[in-house]
């Protein structure tokens, strides 16, 4: 799959239906990243994760699927996920935890990517 026909971005999570805005925002505007080269990086409240992302299709449309490692606070955590990027340029998805809970997103491109702060 070319490029041009990937998820390949900065995007600011805009709604998760399992967490309200203001705790995806918590530690740092919640968002989700995905690379050219097959990885990723996404946090929302205190959860981050680092991903490794196959580019694919859903219904002829750009998706990724993707494995992940990360925290939830200071607990080590991993799961899955997947995303499918709009006509309107947005990716829909959802996070799952390997213990079962998941949640599904929205985001929005952003040029600015979120960062976890130093601490």
């Amino acid at each position: 799959m070319s490029q041009a026909n990937s998820i390949s971005g900065n995007f600011k999570i805009t709604h998760m239906n399992e967490f309200d805005q203001d705790f995806v925002d918590a530690e740092v505007p919640g968002f989700i990243c995905f690379d050219p080269h097959g990885q990723g990086e996404f946090q929302f409240g205190y959860v981050h994760g680092e991903m490794t992302v196959v580019s694919t299709e859903r219904t002829g449309k750009p998706a990724a699927e993707w494995t992940w490692e990360g925290n939830d606070e200071v607990d080590p955590v991993s799961g899955r996920g997947w995303a499918v990027l709009q006509a309107n340029g947005r990716p829909e998805g959802e996070i799952i935890f390997l213990d079962g809970d998941a949640s599904c997103f929205i985001a929005e491109r952003n040029h600015k990517p979120g960062r976890k702060k130093a601490k």
